[in-house]
């Protein structure tokens, strides 16, 4: 039987041609196309300002660093999450405070976020978890009450909405992601959008070496970070822009079908649904299983039968960097270590099959 991959791009011939003219035009780096993706993008999330860079966790650092972050400050933040919600920080001294999770919708809970706060908290980085938008309005108000900086990890979430508007029009500085199995790909790449227009030049002089918005290619107003994306990847993102609605369409599709096709299956919890505050956009499809031996017996089963997976995720706070740095144990997080040990993603790209959805159900199915 053919195998089915994990992810993958959802590419054509508009993409071609746009990369095509860019290579043509000699304007690889710091020309006009990088202006043009950026405005398109923070126009199609709602921001007045977007800043391109070389990837998500370059913009999470640019944003603690906007947001002050220094030596032996701490940073709340998921331990459900990809490591560079944490990194981002760390970059710059700062010290990670995890608060646990919903088990539904698995984002930070509130209350944990406010119990976690001491007087050394300064920020909180907020993940949009598989594409499903945190409780923004409720983070936003503790960390306004405790006078902190809010950092929005949409890394998975472009096109995500929040009670009615897009992810990146709240107010709220915030990061997307283009790495090949997101929503839409640069290759490599990430954009910052934020209401400011002072942060806005900050963060482009600081993916750009420090350079001013003025004077020469060697003058350098602060110390800064070659984060900076290139015309190539920014033609990639417009062209990928041009068809966001399709490939949203396609990935809401691709999900609705998997819940068709596993509703029936007994030991199988399916992603949470959209409510009235929350439109998830789809990023991954993960399930929960009903522990961690289940979970390594469907894992051995799609080994045999050539079918992609990742144990998707595991906890930060228990990565060997983070236990030998700061002592982090079992137990700290027991919701999101719960669901490290059982959750599992399944093959999810926007060009994927019914067929191949279909043929990932039956081996799940027969495997459990």
């Amino acid at each position: 039987m053919e195998s089915v991959p994990l992810s993958g791009p959802y590419l054509g011939e508009r993409e071609e041609e746009l990369v095509l003219e860019v290579m043509r035009s000699g304007r690889l780096s710091l020309g006009p196309t990088i202006d043009r993706f950026e405005e398109l993008l923070a126009e199609r999330v709602g921001a007045p300002y977007g800043a391109a860079v070389s990837s998500g966790t370059a913009g999470l650092h640019l944003l603690a660093i906007t947001a002050g972050i220094g030596p032996g400050d701490e940073v709340i933040t998921s331990p459900y999450s990809f490591a560079a919600s944490a990194n981002c920080f760390l970059y710059e001294g700062g010290v990670p405070r995890f608060a646990d999770i919903d088990p539904r919708t698995l984002n930070l809970t509130p209350s944990a976020v406010e119990a976690a706060i001491t007087e050394r908290t300064k920020a909180i980085v907020a993940v949009d978890i598989y594409g499903y938008p945190c409780e923004l309005d409720e983070l936003r108000a503790i960390a306004d009450r405790h006078g902190l900086a809010l950092i929005g990890d949409s890394c998975e979430a472009l096109g995500a909405e929040y009670r009615g508007a897009q992810l990146g029009s709240h107010g709220v500085p915030c990061v997307f992601a283009f790495y090949p199995n997101k929503q839409m790909t640069t290759g490599e790449g990430g954009m910052v959008t934020t209401h400011s227009e002072e942060e806005w030049r900050l963060l482009r002089s600081l993916r750009n070496q420090g350079r001013g918005d003025s004077g020469g290619w060697l003058e350098h107003v602060r110390l800064g970070f070659n984060y900076r994306l290139s015309d190539i990847a920014a033609a990639l993102g417009i062209g990928q822009l041009e068809r966001l609605d399709e490939i949203l369409a396609l990935r809401s599709a691709a999900a609705a079908r998997y819940g068709a096709l596993l509703a029936g299956v007994a030991g199988v919890e399916l992603p949470c649904e959209d409510d009235a505050d929350h439109k998830r956009s789809w990023f991954v499809y993960v399930v929960l299983l009903p522990d961690n031996a289940t979970r390594e017996r469907v894992i051995a089963t799609f080994e045999r039968e050539g079918i992609g997976f990742n144990r998707y995720l595991p906890s930060i706070h228990l990565q060997p960097y983070m236990r030998e740095r700061y002592g982090f144990r079992e137990g700290m997080c027991p919701v999101s270590e719960d669901i490290s040990s059982r959750s599992l993603a399944l093959p999810f790209f926007t060009g994927i099959e019914p067929a191949a959805q279909a043929r990932v159900a039956e081996v799940l199915g027969a495997a459990l």
